[in-house]
């Protein structure tokens, strides 16, 4: 009897190999590959902002230097070169680094150069000294939202995106 209980034992684990190695490995699902170029991410942050003229936008007066070099990094921009631009905006800081536009511009750039965690820095500075209404306020947010997506933080970018309708104040009716 021991020795039909060996075969029997040695046939049933030859037989469990046999159909555990027919089984296939369940086929490796990959997470869809994000392509958005940083360009796009800023188109999106661009569309957010919107532009309604019944909106009231109010834009503080500037220290002109630093207008300067905001205008000298959004030419700088404009001729693809942005590390002179971010090092224009850089400059600007150093001189106001409360000015929640500056900071905005600086969020941006770091955006176009895919700086996804500097992006959200620079933003989230300029919500808490900016205005928490009209287009600049859409622009923190939006931003905020794309370098949460470029990261891959879905449910993050999602609260970003909650955020937006918040700064949009009904506009005054003209007659």
């Amino acid at each position: 009897m021991t020795t039909r209980f060996l075969i029997r034992s040695a046939s049933l684990a030859t037989l469990c190999l046999a159909l555990a190695a027919c089984v296939t490995p369940p086929p490796v699902v990959k997470a869809p590959v994000d392509t958005t170029t940083p360009a796009q991410r800023l188109a999106a942050v661009d569309a957010a902002a919107g532009n309604d003229d019944k909106e009231l936008a109010v834009q503080p007066l500037r220290d002109s230097e630093v207008e300067d070099l905001r205008q000298a990094a959004l030419a700088r921009r404009q001729a693809n070169d942005l590390a002179g631009a971010a090092a224009a905006l850089d400059q600007a800081l150093a001189i106001m680094a409360s000015d929640p536009s500056v900071l905005q511009d600086r969020a941006e750039i770091a955006l176009l150069q895919g700086e996804w965690a500097a992006a959200e820095t620079f933003a989230r500075k300029s919500v808490e000294l900016g205005s928490k209404t009209g287009p600049l306020c859409r622009r923190h947010w939006a931003t905020i939202e794309q370098s949460r997506l470029a990261r891959g933080e879905k449910e993050n970018a999602a609260s970003a995106h909650a955020q937006l309708e918040g700064c949009t104040v009904p506009g005054i009716m003209r007659y």
